[in-house]
């Protein structure tokens, strides 16, 4: 595992690079604005006449933004490298990323995936070619902690302790600034924390008062505790959800240095995220999973603040039983 660097930052200028090659294999996605009733209030949607806007990062090829960075890092990896094979660990996003871009590559992937992947993030897995290899979610977060697994062999694409990664996510915060010049707030589920490095790399340097939070659910919140504490901290009550891409145990200390200028971490509660899901379902017709519905619950909240409020719908791989469960239970 890398040494903590206390000076760890993204450059402007390695987000740019990435743009210039991430379009090889992920799109440039839609910002939509999101219509609610005007004036409707209820738990979880604070005020309609916020000016909400869906960035749709759920309609990459792999149906997630980790494209953008797993193409960033595989692109840049010598021949011989990618001919001892490369391989990830992942709730089932991040796999889906690394696998395609691999086999855009044509270097062989493997993957380490937790055991609260839902089963289309590992079909879809599969029909990328990859070979899979399950584990705990305590295995997998090791894996995560330590950059390595002696059960994995080739090399190790981080899902999001990377700086290449990083950058290539944060080319989506240069399509937000882009569609949206006069954004005043940004929301990004935050797993392990690279969708919101790479974003705030971005629009750090491009439009610096701009606010960047995290959004983290109530039962996985450990940037929420670390900003309390000051340092990179475990979240003690940490328990798994339908939200399975959001969420982790813990803030790496490595990544602490970029997630700690954030303007915040907005905790929202299962029932928010499932409330979220099912408003944009029914307003916006767009397939949010978990991780998407809490940055759409910490949007609509009002603790992002007023103005033009982006919500990063991060991902949409999600079992459409347990979706149309979870909607099916919500009156949007």
């Amino acid at each position: 595992m890398p040494p903590p660097d206390p000076n760890r930052h993204i450059t402007i200028d390695a987000v740019r690079d990435a743009a210039t090659a991430v379009y090889g294999a992920a799109v440039r996605t839609p910002l939509i604005r999101l219509y609610t009733d005007a004036g409707s209030k209820g738990p979880g949607l604070h005020d309609a006449a916020l000016e909400i806007y869906l960035k749709l990062e759920a309609l990459q090829p792999i149906g997630s933004f980790k494209i953008r960075g797993a193409y960033n890092v595989i692109r840049q990896l010598p021949a011989e490298t990618l001919r001892q094979g490369v391989w990830t660990v992942s709730a089932g996003n991040a796999a889906q990323g690394v696998a395609l871009a691999a086999r855009k590559a044509g270097a062989r992937c493997s993957v380490m995936v937790m055991d609260t992947a839902p089963e289309t993030k590992i079909r879809a897995i599969e029909r990328l070619g990859a070979t899979i290899v399950r584990a705990t979610y305590d295995e997998c977060w090791r894996t995560v902690e330590t950059h390595g697994s002696d059960r994995m062999t080739g090399h190790f694409v981080h899902p999001f302790d990377d700086d290449r990664f990083i950058a290539g996510n944060g080319t989506a915060g240069l399509e937000i600034l882009e569609d949206l010049p006069d954004v005043d707030a940004i929301v990004a589920p935050l797993g392990g924390g690279g969708l919101l490095a790479g974003i705030w790399a971005a629009v750090r340097a491009l439009k610096p008062d701009t606010k960047i939070y995290a959004a983290e659910p109530e039962t996985a919140a450990p940037l929420s505790a670390s900003l309390a504490a000051g340092r990179a901290v475990y979240f003690d009550k940490w328990r798994a959800s339908f939200v399975d891409g959001a969420g982790g145990k813990s803030v790496l200390e490595t990544m602490w240095p970029l997630l700690k200028p954030l303007s915040g971490s907005i905790v929202v509660s299962l029932d928010e995220v499932a409330r979220g899901m099912a408003l944009v379902a029914e307003r916006a017709h767009v397939i949010a999973e978990g991780a998407a519905g809490c940055a759409i619950a910490a949007a609509l909240s009002g603790r992002a603040g007023t103005g033009k409020i982006v919500a990063v719908v991060s991902g949409g791989n999600i079992d459409l039983s347990q979706f149309a469960q979870l909607i099916g239970a919500c009156n949007p």
